[in-house]
């Protein structure tokens, strides 16, 4: 699959808010993921099971009350979305709304880097 192809499919799952069949159909088994400068726990992991620990992490610690997800703006074999998500942090129940760029490298038809760039949260 070429850069475009895979980026409007994940566009396209996003949208309607399915964030699990990207990771079956797109990402590299060796997937690379990283949170704003990587820092942290969960900052910087690699591989797809260690992607999945980290969304499940995710799951269990906000609830989604909704999202939105950017068309795709692709160079060669990289593309970035603008995604915006209204979350509850369930152990606090601070309720907030979030803006992030995500970047991704394509290579050999899968999705080998993701990173994700946002505020902290204050």
């Amino acid at each position: 699959m070429k850069t475009e192809e895979i980026a409007a499919k994940l566009v396209k799952w996003c949208s309607e808010g399915d964030y699990e069949t990207p990771y079956k159909h797109l990402y590299s088994e060796n997937i690379v993921s990283i949170e704003n400068d990587g820092s942290g726990e969960g900052g910087h992991v690699q591989g797809f099971e260690a992607i999945q620990k980290k969304g499940e992490w995710w799951q269990e610690n906000f609830e989604m009350h909704g999202s939105s997800i950017s068309e795709p703006i692709v160079a060669d074999n990289w593309f970035s979305v603008k995604i915006e998500m209204d979350t509850t942090h369930k152990p606090s129940g601070h309720r907030s709304t979030m803006s992030e760029i995500a970047v991704y490298e394509v290579k050999d038809g899968k999705i080998v880097k993701e990173q994700f760039f946002y505020d902290e949260a204050k």
